[in-house]
Order: C-alpha cells, then structure tokens, then sequence
C-alpha cells in the first residue's frame, strides 16, 4: 500500500521530469484517483473534515499565501509559514501536486499542469469512498462558512448549499457566515437540517437560552462520541451585528469546559471540538481546556498536511475552497485515543470523478444563471488572488474599481480570505466578481474622513490581526488599501503600528485633521448606501478591458 512518503517520493520523481510549461494532461496521468484516496486504515473511528467552502459547489483555482505572520508565541510555528519554508518543513519537494495544492511558489505553473481543486462533486465521491471502505466508523462534519460567499448562495440565501450539502450527509456543522443570511432565515434552514447545527458559545438574549444545541452525541466504531460545536466567537464584530441583533457570541471558556465535563459523565469515550475559532485561538484553547481529543478548526483557512499536537488533543486544519478532505483515523480504546493516522486530501478536479447525481444537482442549480456568471467582463495578463497578510492582486482591481468608479482619493476593501484565483491570460467573468463579494451587505459607500480617522481604522484592523494574545484576534487578514501608502509594524503594541501613510496621488504624508474621500465596501453599520460592489467592479472593468496588477509596493512590514 503506497504510503504518504513512497507518494511523495513518486510525485517528486514525476516533477523533475517534466519539462517547463507540461500539459495538463501529462501532469495529471501521473496522478490517479486511487493515489489520492489509498490511505492504511486504523483504529475504530474516522473522522472527516471540511470547512470554508465559502459556497464553492465548482472546482476552483486558489493560492495559497505567500505571508501569514504569526506574532506572539506562535511566531515561527505553523500555520505561520508560508511556501518553501513550509514545503521544507514537512519535507514535500517542490513541483509535486502536495507543494502545488499547499504553497504558493510557481503557482501558474503547476496550476496548468495539475487544474483546479475542489468540487462538491469530487468531495461527494472521496466521502463514498471512505464510508465504503469504513462503514459505521465514518463521522463527517462541516465546520460551517458554507453557505455564503457566490451569487448562487447569494441568490438563495444559502438554499443551494444547504440542498447540495444534504446529499453527503453531515453529522453536524457549525457556522460564521452563515449567521450574515439573517436571524431569521439562518433559523428556518436550521430547522430544515438532517443534521445538527451546534455552537455551544451562542446564546440568544432575548430568552437567555442556548441558540443552538451545544453539543450531540453519537455511536461510530462502537466508540460513543461526543461533537461540540463552537461558532465564530466574533461574529458581531467582524459582521453586522443589527442582521443578528438577539444572538451573543464569544469564545466562552468555562462554557466549553463545563460542555467537556458534561458529556464525559454522559459516557462520551472521545470528545471532538467542530470549532470556527482561527487556528490560534484553538491551539491556546488545547492548551487551557483538558478532555478534547480533536479540535477541527476552520475560519482562518489553513491548510496543514499533518495534525498539530498540544497536550494530548490533535489538531487538524482542513483549508478551504473545498480543496482538501481531512481524514483522520483513531484507534479509541479504554476512553482515550491510542493512535492516529492523518491524511489531507487534496481534490483534484481532474483526476477524482464527480458524484453523478451530486453533479447534476449542481447543474440544475446553476442552469438558470450560466450564462449570466460566464459572461466575460475582462482579460487579467498578471495572477489574481486574494489570500496574504496584507494585499493581493485581486483586492488591488477591486480598490482600483473603487477609486475610479466612486471618485475617490482612497478605497478600503476588506481583508476577506474567500475568493478564487485567476491565471494570467484567463478571462474575468461575472462569477469571478461575485466569487470575491457575493455577501449580504455589498454597498459601496463613498464619505469623507480625516486622516486621523483612517489611522485610527487601520490602528484597530492590525491590532484585531497582530495582537499578541489569539483570544483577542478576529481572524481576516489586514484590510487592502488603494491610493495609499503605510508602514506597519506588528511588533509594537496597539495604536502605534501604523506610521508613513502616503496619499498616492500627491506623494503627500496624510494630515491628521484634513478630509480624504473614501469609498469601500462591506461596512457592518446598518443603513450603509451606494451600488453593490459587484458593480461597481463589472463597470470598472468592462471600461478598462484588461488589467495586469502586479505586486504592490504600498505597504512596508517592519518588526516581523
């Protein structure tokens, strides 16, 4: 049976024999379907994971970071590094499918050799594959994020996901963008789950009750198994709270502890966290709630080829965009996990086949909408992505739209993680717009602030991204900036890390009591005005044609 290294060994053989530039085709033969699903079995459970798919039912295209600082204890660890360092790190040689699907370096490269990743379709067909080879061992579950963020979800309120997702039948989720589809639709859809929606750290403060259910149980393996929900601890904050107004969130500590506690005494043998913490926050959790055998951690769309060990609780971190599948077989004797083997699975579109009645749900859904998504707005001759610590190429057309389109001398465009990536050369379509904005509150807002003002907004992004402690991180990465340029220095305490902003267009340092125009998009206050940003974006580049963003020098990092 062909083991992760005699694979890799195999891969990286593969790899430096292909010339610059192979096909498509030739880089995929050397790759197969059952390579990427053999796995050894152990023990009496499995557990399989998936997170962020951010409404992603296609294969998609999606680089990796290229900076993901850590600051504080975690500086230096994983998930905090990025590329060849991580390739080093786990000892995956470079140009092999597990270095294209993990890094960012030659990305358009080995994109054209190995093609997109993801689909709910191939994810459909590797969950067949393991529950038949596992049986009553298999525990699937969704670590929410899956219902938001493409015009299809968008246009449903999440239905498409919510119907897809059924016929692969979780045993449970969490969420975070789920709760932006509104109190009341996020409770109706609920109510229509097969499944178990958990988060133990939501309350609803109208009936001081649980929002949801904290925590379920169940029988794999002859193991019982006790399932936790945590949802994003800081949803009212990084979105609208007035969407959600009678639910309160929070990491809530002792309410973990005392749900642990609990469903030991109901007999629980292993206890599994399904959280949406961010990777830190559920390391220094490991680190400070004993009885959790395995933390599934979503939100900060990390993707680590090997579980993280604090104590005795795994840790395992999945990505996102639907292009990996976590498993996780344990071997749980005596109310302990004994051992463990981990593979993360990188879906490739091309090589596993699609679930034929998945698939056709996901045509019937997007039937209506194809040729409105596939319309092309633009050409891009440079790679256009989103994820980084502080800009991406992606994020720069949208504050370029921002500045011509609204008029303004500075745009602001959140530091979302969510969005597919385009190669250079490949068209922009609708899709690839609403792929990066597709969420409830889209309105571009134009207005004047001081300089003071946008120090004092970015003072407070960088120090939700860069405090030192993760329980005070919210996750995202730092807000994108056009017209404008700044120096940050992340190890320097709160409100003093930003210094040097420039305004672009006059070379000019900004004046703290001055007025700038501003546009951006996604404010969490209510009532916000202006065209959805999709449009703005569409008009920007239906005029400009082709856009070639490159690598902006805009932003100075200091004291990492």
């Amino acid at each position: 049976m062909l083991s992760r290294r005699d694979f890799l060994q195999v891969a990286a053989a593969t790899a430096a024999i292909l010339p610059a530039g192979w096909t498509s085709a030739l880089a995929q033969q050397r790759l197969t379907q059952a390579d990427l699903l053999r796995f050894e079995p152990l023990g009496n459970v499995t557990l399989v994971h998936i997170a962020d798919i951010h409404a992603q039912l296609r294969p998609v295209y999606f680089r990796e970071p290229s900076i993901n600082l850590g600051t504080g204890d975690v500086k230096g660890l994983v998930p905090h590094i990025t590329g060849k360092a991580l390739l080093d790190y786990y000892g995956i040689p470079a140009g092999t499918p597990e270095a294209y699907a993990l890094a960012y370096p030659d990305f358009v490269a080995l994109a054209k050799g190995y093609g997109k990743l993801g689909g709910l379709d191939r994810i459909a067909t590797v969950l067949k594959s393991i529950r038949a080879e596992r049986g009553d061992r298999v525990l699937f579950l969704d670590g929410g994020d899956t219902w938001q963020n493409s015009y299809t979800a968008l246009q449903s309120k999440g239905q498409d996901m919510v119907d897809c997702m059924a016929m692969l039948k979780p045993d449970a989720m969490t969420g975070h963008w789920e709760f932006t589809l509104g109190t009341d639709r996020v409770k109706e859809l609920v109510e229509g789950l097969d499944f178990p929606f958990l988060a133990q750290n939501m309350r609803d403060t109208e009936w001081d009750e649980p929002a949801f259910k904290p925590s379920a149980m169940f029988e794999r393996g002859g193991v019982k198994v006790a399932v936790i929900g945590q949802a994003f601890p800081y949803t009212p904050i990084a979105n609208p709270r007035w969407m959600i107004p009678n639910w309160s969130f929070g990491i809530r500590e002792d309410g973990l502890r005392a749900n642990v506690e609990k469903v030991r005494k109901d007999g629980a043998q292993l206890v599994v966290l399904l959280s949406h913490n961010g990777f830190d926050v559920d390391r220094k959790l490991a680190s400070r709630v004993s009885g959790i055998d395995v933390i599934l951690t979503g939100h900060t769309h990390d993707a680590l080829p090997d579980v993280v060990k604090v104590g005795k609780t795994l840790l395992v971190a999945s990505g996102s965009h639907g292009k990996f599948v976590s498993r996780l077989d344990l071997d749980v004797r005596d109310g302990e996990v004994k051992g463990h083997r981990f593979r993360l699975i990188p879906i490739f579109s091309d090589v596993i086949a699609p679930d034929p009645e998945v698939a056709a749900k996901i045509d019937a859904i997007r039937k209506p909408h194809e040729a409105m998504l596939g319309e092309s707005l633009a050409r891009t001759d440079t790679l256009l992505y989103r994820r980084g610590n502080f800009n991406g190429t992606l994020d720069d057309v949208i504050c370029d739209a921002l500045l011509s389109e609204r008029d303004a001398e500075i745009a602001l465009s959140p530091g979302f993680r969510w969005g597919s990536s385009l190669l250079p050369g490949q068209d922009i379509t609708r899709e690839d717009i609403y792929n990066a904005t597709a969420i409830t509150y889209p309105n571009a807002y134009r207005m004047t602030m001081t300089g003071a003002r946008l120090k004092e907004i970015m003072e407070d992004v960088a120090d939700n991204l860069f405090y030192p402690d993760p329980y005070y991180q919210q996750g995202g990465d730092m807000v994108r900036v056009g017209g404008l340029s700044y120096t940050i220095d992340i190890g320097k305490p709160g409100g003093q890390r930003i210094s040097d902003m420039t305004l672009l267009r006059t070379g000019k340092p900004l004046e703290a009591q001055r007025e700038y125009t501003v546009a951006g998009w996604a404010s969490v206050n209510e009532g916000t005005e202006g065209p959805p940003i999709w449009d703005v974006v569409a008009s920007y580049l239906q005029r400009t044609k082709v856009v070639a963003p490159k690598e902006l020098a805009n932003v100075r990092v200091v004291g990492a």
